[in-house]
């Protein structure tokens, strides 16, 4: 028969663990860059953007279209390495089991 105490238990366990991780994520910076390394957003894995550095090289009038568009590949990078610390760290506190694609913890 089965426990229910101890299995209450356990998802408390998980539930603490979960929330403890993503309160990690919040510490956790990522890189993004674009542009050569020219433009470089930090963030951190849980999507908080913290600063934007743009070489003055790009700083002219005739450039801002290009500008523009490095900033905003520099910010999907900067996403795009969150996303995957978030799953690394994830896949930790469930002991390595990969969940399927588009799932993410918490529920």
């Amino acid at each position: 028969m089965v426990n229910f105490g101890n299995m209450m238990k356990q998802a408390q366990q998980l539930q603490k663990k979960m929330a403890e991780a993503q309160d990690k994520l919040n510490d956790i910076e990522v890189e993004g860059t674009s542009g050569g390394g020219l433009v470089k957003v930090i963030s951190t894995a849980k999507g908080t953007f913290k600063r934007i550095s743009i070489d003055e090289s790009l700083l002219k009038n005739d450039e801002k279209e290009i500008l523009e568009d490095l900033v905003i590949a520099a910010i999907n990078d900067a996403k795009q390495k969150g996303e995957i610390a978030a799953q690394e760290e994830m896949k930790s506190l469930t002991g390595g089991l990969s969940l399927p694609p588009g799932m993410k913890l918490p529920f």
